[in-house]
C-alpha cells in the first residue's frame, strides 16, 4: 500500500512538472515518462535547465527547476546563467573598488585623530594614607582591607585612579619611608595576600592603582644594610660608607653636608667603624646608585610589584638618587655664618646631594623598566616623580624628559600647595608658571594636598576649600586628591599629634567617625567629624562633597574641560578668570574663582565677543546653579567659584588678543558631522 502511495506522488509531481526530491538528495525517484530512469548519479542530458516550460513542452524531459538542497551539478548550471554571472561580477568588482577606499579613509582617520588620553590623564588621582583610611581589624590603624571596603565611595566621586603611599614592611620610623622589606606588606596593614584581593577588587571594579616607591634609602633594619655594614659580598658597597673620625663619642664627619632634618648627614657605625651617609633620619641609610647592583636590585622590585598588577608608581626622594663623589663642602647660604654652626637643611645650598649629573638617566632605566610591561593594549604602566617648590621650576620640568627620551608622564605639582599668599594674582601666577614652562606636548597635573602638608581648610581658611576643588577639577590636567579634602576635613587641634593633616577618615557620626569599631585609634578624631562626615554630606545638595562629585562628572562629560584650551582671561587680587573651549563645539565655560574678597568684574568690556548673558552651570553656592548673569557684572563673594556656560562659534583662543594667553595639552578638534575628534582644526 505505501509503495502504491509513493508511486501515485511520484507520478502527481511529474505532471506538475516538478522533480521529486526525497531527503534531498541527488538519486530521484523518475517515473517511466523521464529520459533516464536508470541513472541515478547523472541528470538526463536532455533536461532543460531554467528554461520556460511552455519551450518545451513537446519534448519528453520535464523541466528542471531550482530546488532546495540541489545537488553541485545542478548549482552550477544555474549559477552560470547570465543573470546570476553578471551580479556576482558587479558585487564582486564593487568589493574590489570600496576595499583600497575604505583602507584609506581608515589610514586618513587615524592619521588626523589625536591621541587619545591615557587611564592617568582621564581621572583624578585619589591618594590614600592607608593607616588613616579604614580600620577593619579594631586596632585603630587603618589597614588594606579598609580600603577595598570602601571602593565604593571612590567610584560615588566618578575618580577612576587610586594612590596608595607606603604599605612596605617597616619600622614606621619615618612613616613607612624607611623600608625594611620591599618585598613585603607590613603587618599593621595585612598580608601579602590582602594586597592581591585589594589590587583584584580594584580591577573589577574598572579602577586603577599606584603605589609610592622609595629607592633613594632603606631602613638600617633592611638586609642589605646589615650585609653591607659587615661587609659581606657584594652588599659591602650597597650603601655610601666613609672614613670618618670618632673619639670620645665625637664624629668628624667627611664633610658639612646636612640632612633634610637637620645635623649631619653623616652617621657613625660601631660594627663597619666608618660613617654611613642618610640624606633623611638615621634610621634611613641611602643607597648607593653609583653601584650597578643597586640599580638592578630596584629594578627588580618594580618589576615584583608590576607582576602582582600595579598599574604604576610615583617615586619618592628622586632628586637625592645620587650625590657628588668628591665630597666637597657645600656652600653655605650665609657666608658670614660660623661654619661650625650649621644644623639646618636651609642654611645649605645642596649643590652636591641633590640632582646629580646621570640621576635622570636612572629615573628613565625605570621607565625602560616599567615600558616592557606596558606592551599590552590597555595596561599602561604610568610613572609619576615627586617635585617641589625648592626646585626651579627648568629643573622640574626635565623629569618629564623629551619626546624622544621619556621619563615620568609628569612630575607631581606642588606649586599649589607651597604658595605663600592667596589671592586671585597668586593663583594665576603659580598656574602659569607651570603651563607656560611645561615642554610641548607634555600633561600637566595639579595638586592641593598630601600626607606632609596641612589640609585646605586649615592652610587657607574653610572658606576657600570649595573654590580650590573647583579651580582644582576644572583646570587642564590630572587633578590630585588628598583624602578627606573632598569632604573639607581639616587638621586636628591637638598640640601633642605631629602630623595633624593624617587624622583618620570622617566617613559617618559614629565613633570614631566611622573609622573604626575598636576602643582607639592611631590618631584621634577631629572634633568636627559629627558634621563634617560622608555619610552627613551624601544627603546634603550643597554639600562639598556633592560639590566634588558634580566638578568631576562635569569634568569627565564635557570635552571642553577635559581635555580643549584653557585661555586666561582676567586677574586680579580677588579673581582669576580662565575659560575652557574645543574646537568644533559651540559650548563654551568660564570659570570665575574668588581668591579674595567680593567682586564685581565686567568680562564683557575683556572678551567683546562674549555674549551678553552666561549661564551658571555650577556655582559652589548650590542655589545659583543654573541662574542667567549678565556678563558686564559679573558678582562673586569671598571664597565662591562659578562655572558659566554659553554657546559661540568664535573661539578666544583664535583671537589675537589672546595667542599668548592660552595653553592646550593634548590638541583635538570635534567634528559634528562625524562625531570623531581631529587634530588639524
Amino acid at each position: 500500500m505505501a509503495e502504491e502511495e509513493s508511486k501515485s506522488f511520484s507520478v502527481e509531481l511529474s505532471e506538475k512538472g516538478a522533480i521529486e526530491n526525497k531527503g534531498f538528495v541527488q538519486n530521484e525517484v523518475l517515473n517511466e515518462k523521464e529520459c533516464n530512469a536508470s541513472s541515478q548519479e547523472e541528470l538526463p542530458e536532455t533536461c532543460a535547465v531554467g528554461i520556460n516550460s511552455a519551450a518545451v513542452q513537446n519534448q519528453d524531459c520535464e523541466v528542471l527547476k531550482p530546488f532546495a538542497g540541489m545537488p553541485k551539478e545542478v548549482l552550477l548550471k544555474f549559477s552560470g546563467q547570465a543573470r546570476y554571472r553578471v551580479t556576482r561580477e558587479i558585487l564582486f568588482w564593487l568589493i574590489i573598488a570600496s576595499t583600497p577606499v575604505l583602507v584609506g579613509a581608515t589610514i586618513a582617520i587615524v592619521a588626523v585623530s589625536p591621541k587619545c588620553l591615557g587611564w592617568w590623564q582621564a581621572s583624578p588621582i585619589y591618594q590614600i594614607y592607608p593607616r588613616s583610611f579604614k580600620d577593619t581589624n579594631k586596632d585603630g590603624n587603618g589597614d588594606l582591607k579598609g580600603i577595598q571596603e570602601k571602593l565604593d565611595h571612590i567610584m560615588y566621586l566618578n575618580i577612576k585612579t587610586i594612590w596608595i603611599t607606603s604599605v612596605y614592611k617597616s619600622p614606621l620610623k619615618d612613616f613607612g619611608y624607611g623600608v625594611e622589606d620591599f618585598r613585603d606588606v607590613d603587618p599593621m596593614f595585612g598580608t601579602m595576600r590582602d594586597f592581591e584581593n585589594l589590587i583584584a577588587a580594584i580591577h573589577d571594579k574598572g579602577l586603577k592603582v599606584i603605589m609610592d616607591l622609595i629607592p633613594n634609602h632603606t631602613s638600617d633594619k633592611h638586609s642589605w644594610f646589615q650585609l653591607s655594614r659587615n661587609r659581606t659580598g657584594k652588599y659591602a658597597d650597597y650603601y655610601i660608607w666613609h672614613d670618618c673620625a670618632h673619639t670620645d663619642g665625637t664624629i668628624t664627619p667627611p664633610n658639612n653636608w646636612v640632612s633634610v632634618y637637620g645635623h649631619s648627614s653623616w652617621q657613625y657605625d660601631e660594627v663597619r667603624k666608618q660613617c654611613y651617609f642618610h640624606q633623611f633620619g638615621k634610621e634611613q641609610p641611602d643607597l648607593n646608585f653609583r653601584n650597578s647592583a643597586v640599580q638592578e636590585e630596584i629594578h627588580d622590585i618594580i618589576k615584583f610589584w608590576l607582576g602582582k598588577g600595579i598599574d604604576g608608581f610615583s617615586i619618592n626622594a628622586v632628586k637625592f638618587l645620587l650625590e657628588a663623589t668628591h665630597l666637597r663642602n657645600e656652600p653655605q647660604v650665609n657666608k658670614s655664618q660660623n661654619p661650625e654652626s650649621i644644623s639646618a637643611y636651609s642654611e645649605l645650598y645642596h649643590d652636591y646631594t641633590t640632582t646629580q649629573v646621570g640621576m635622570h638617566d636612572i629615573v628613565r632605566s625605570f621607565r625602560h623598566t616599567m615600558d616592557k610591561f606596558s606592551i599590552e593594549p590597555g595596561r599602561y604602566r604610568f610613572l609619576g616623580t615627586e617635585a617641589n617648590k625648592q626646585e626651579n621650576i627648568e629643573a622640574t620640568m626635565m623629569y618629564y624628559g623629551t619626546s624622544f627620551i621619556p621619563e615620568s608622564d609628569f612630575p607631581f605639582n606642588v606649586y599649589l600647595i607651597n604658595m605663600e599668599n592667596l589671592s586671585g594674582n597668586s593663583i594665576f601666577e603659580t598656574v602659569s608658571l607651570w603651563m607656560k614652562n611645561m615642554p610641548k606636548g607634555k600633561w600637566p597635573n595639579w595638586v592641593v594636598g598630601d600626607p606632609n602638608t596641612a589640609r585646605i581648610t586649615s592652610r587657607i581658611g574653610k572658606e576657600y576649600t570649595n573654590v580650590i576643588n573647583m579651580l582644582l577639577l576644572t583646570l587642564p590636567g590630572t587633578p590630585t586628591t588628598y583624602y578627606g579634602e573632598e569632604i573639607g576635613m581639616e587638621n586636628i587641634a591637638s598640640e601633642n599629634v605631629t602630623f595633624p593633616e593624617k587624622s583618620p577618615m570622617q566617613w559617618n557620626g559614629n565613633l570614631h567617625a566611622g573609622f573604626s569599631e575598636g576602643n582607639i585609634s592611631w590618631l584621634p578624631v577631629n572634633l568636627d567629624y559629627q558634621n563634617v562626615n560622608v555619610e552627613v554630606q551624601k544627603t546634603q545638595p550643597n554639600s562639598t562633597l556633592n560639590l566634588y562629585r558634580e566638578l568631576n562628572l562635569l569634568r569627565s562629560n564635557e570635552l571642553p574641560i577635559h581635555r580643549g584650551w584653557m585661555c586666561y582671561i582676567w586677574n586680579d587680587s580677588n579673581v582669576f578668570v580662565y575659560l575652557r573651549e574645543l574646537d568644533g563645539l559651540d559650548t563654551v565655560f568660564i570659570m570665575v574663582l574668588n581668591f579674595g574678597q567680593e567682586s564685581i568684574i565686567d568680562l564683557k568690556a575683556v572678551v567683546s565677543e562674549l555674549p551678553s548673558e552666561a549661564t551658571i552651570r555650577l556655582s559652589t553656592n548650590f542655589s545659583n546653579t543654573g541662574k542667567v548673569v549678565n556678563t558686564k557684572t559679573i558678582k562673586t563673594e569671598k571664597g565662591e567659584g562659578i562655572v558659566l556656560e554659553y554657546k559661540t562659534r568664535k573661539t578666544v583662543h583664535s583671537m589675537e588678543a589672546f595667542q599668548m594667553k592660552c595653553f592646550v595639552a593634548e590638541k583635538a578638534c570635534y567634528s559634528s558631522a562625524l562625531n570623531i575628534l581631529y587634530m588639524h582644526c
